[in-house]
């Protein structure tokens, strides 16, 4: 019987391992933390997004066009997803904004039962195993509560995730092993994250609150989405879509009246002001609510003679991104280059490598999740193939 590894028990590595033993192998999952699929279930603390239901063009034009992961998400795309879900006894829903979630809209309620799923398979989960390495014979290294272990599976898929949430086990360590045997690697950048502002001191009074109703631009394309006034920046959806952008400089603009014209917001703020002050004035002209009138003083004054202009066309100052352990998700890791169209490393056969640990980007909204999914059932379905296939 042909031995499989998985190293890592997320979405990916899950994955991995089901298509791995639904092959016949005998699949290991290496875990370094104490339970398998933490970050999944952070991710879905506030109601597990697993995928967006959209045509499969729209769901492909969300990472890039890259190749081995293109193939993997047409091969697994938002349908799939679905009934992935409800095989595991799962049903799920589609929001009005196309986000599919479970009925439950919890992640616990499906880990159960896709771990319990795993186990009927025979899937061997190892937790507070720690992959420190290739050693002798090229034997895969753990650190593990019984002291060191080597492995020497006939094939292995790496599912170690990005370099985000370290506390969850995703800390990006694993660079540094990959990188000692040669592997092509792209230096890791947040994504999905927020914005660094530094605010003046009279921001601190809507801190905490939501910025509904604005539109951000920037390289010739319009965000429409919520976000909030943190502390340390702008946190939220309608932010999160814009880190590629940010990450190349793209100036941004904010419009905070985006469903009215140039000639209204002309109209409204010619208004007789009387003994009103500038700001009051500014506020009952355009009904601005505390928090747009807030970004409006913090970003615009000194006021032009043009405030008009301004209301539509808004500089966005900030700091860049939030640091890399605060991001949702990050960018960097196996480049793609390194990969063969089976996701397996050009320069180590029989190793693949699947999820967050390769070098793409997907916005929030299900993405992030269903391309996990997808290169981890990849990644697991050409491993066995190659098993099968007695080059090992």
């Amino acid at each position: 019987m042909k031995q499989a590894l998985v190293i890592g028990g997320g979405p990916a590595g899950l994955m991995a391992a089901g298509e791995l033993a639904r092959a016949g192998l005998s699949v290991v999952v290496a875990e370094q933390m104490p339970t398998a699929g933490r970050k999944f279930l952070m991710a879905g603390k506030s109601g597990l997004n697993l995928t967006m239901d959209a045509p499969q063009d729209q769901l492909l034009a969300q990472y890039g066009g890259l190749g081995p992961l293109d193939a993997a998400v047409r091969g697994f795309d938002s349908a799939a997803v679905k009934e992935w879900a409800q095989g595991l006894g799962q049903d799920v829903f589609t929001g009005s904004t196309g986000r599919v979630f479970p009925v439950t809209m919890k992640a616990s309620p499906l880990l159960r039962a896709w771990l319990g799923d795993l186990t009927a398979l025979g899937v061997d989960i190892r937790t507070r195993w720690r992959w420190t390495g290739w050693g002798e014979g090229d034997g895969f290294t753990f650190a593990t509560p019984d002291g060191a272990v080597s492995l020497f599976p006939d094939v292995c898929v790496l599912a170690l995730g990005g370099a985000s949430w370290a506390r969850l086990g995703s800390d990006g360590k694993w660079a540094d092993i990959l990188t000692g045997r040669g592997i092509a690697m792209q230096p890791f950048a947040p994504s999905n994250a927020g914005l660094s502002v530094p605010w003046s001191h009279a921001m601190e009074r809507v801190f905490g609150q939501p910025v509904k109703n604005v539109a951000i631009h920037g390289d010739g394309q319009i965000f429409r989405g919520e976000f909030v006034i943190s502390r340390h920046g702008l946190e939220g959806g309608g932010i999160y879509a814009l880190s590629p952008l940010v990450r190349r400089g793209v100036e941004l603009r904010l419009d905070l009246l985006p469903d009215w014209p140039l000639e209204k917001v002309v109209q409204r703020l010619a208004r007789p002001q009387g003994k009103t002050s500038l700001t009051n004035h500014v506020r009952k002209a355009m009904r601005l609510d505390p928090a747009r009138l807030a970004l409006l003083q913090e970003f615009g004054r000194p006021f032009p003679a043009d405030l008009a202009r301004l209301v539509k066309n808004l500089p966005l100052r900030h700091g860049g991104l939030r640091p890399l352990d605060e991001a949702i998700s990050t960018v960097g890791g196996v480049a793609t280059g390194a990969l063969d169209a089976g996701l397996m490393l050009r320069d180590w056969p029989g190793v693949f490598v699947a999820g967050e640990m390769v070098d793409w980007d997907a916005p929030t909204g299900g993405y992030l999740i269903t391309g996990c999914l997808a290169s981890g059932l990849w990644a697991g379905h050409h491993a066995a193939a190659f098993a099968r296939s007695g080059r090992v």
